[in-house]
């Protein structure tokens, strides 16, 4: 599965030698903007291990092929985390935009992606769940009409002690979005 736009943007699932450069973007987005534990870090760059199990989707520059960003989603059937309801939700996570892709809607057209995605699987709701300190990722989702699910927050104690309230967001898929995202 591939999807085109006019901005020059082609999302697909992720190739084998691409999983240690597609980790260093994911680790540096993340690495740029937030303050993260170094084993958080390792864990949002094993992508080759992620990709075992998942799908790891891949934004790359029609042109050029320069990688822009990725998202990692669960294969049919499957769930990535507790956030998502099994047999009509589907979760994402890792959701990562290359610093110099970032203003050309790269993660808008990955999160668009994954809505299309679950649209295509017949599944009702699209969730995820994310950080306080991630104000820019908040600002998209609830931007493309997320809203906070607070009955499925939880707090996550780190190893050192401290603990982090995760928050959750949630949003119903238009059954015409998988068709439109593959018509784009």
């Amino acid at each position: 599965m591939s999807v085109n736009d006019s901005a020059g943007v082609r999302i697909r699932l992720m190739r084998d030698d691409e999983a240690a450069s597609v980790g260093r973007l994911v680790r540096q987005a993340y690495a740029g903007d937030y303050e993260l534990s170094e084993d958080y870090l390792a864990e949002i760059e094993a992508v080759a291990d992620r990709a075992r199990d998942h799908e790891v989707w891949v934004a790359e520059d029609a042109a050029s092929g320069a990688l822009l960003g990725t998202v990692t989603t669960p294969r049919p059937g499957e769930r990535l985390s507790a956030v998502a309801r099994d047999g009509d939700e589907l979760d994402f996570r890792f959701l990562g935009v290359a610093a110099a892709a970032r203003g050309r809607g790269v993660g808008e057209r990955l999160v668009h992606h994954v809505t299309a995605l679950a649209a295509d699987r017949g599944l009702r709701r699209v969730v995820l769940n994310t950080g306080r300190q991630m104000i820019a990722a908040q600002r998209l989702y609830e931007r493309l009409g997320f809203e906070r699910l607070l009955e499925r927050e939880f707090t996550f104690e780190r190893p050192d002690g401290t603990s982090i309230l995760i928050w959750a967001y949630g949003r119903d898929v238009d059954a015409d979005a998988g068709r439109a995202a593959h018509a784009a």
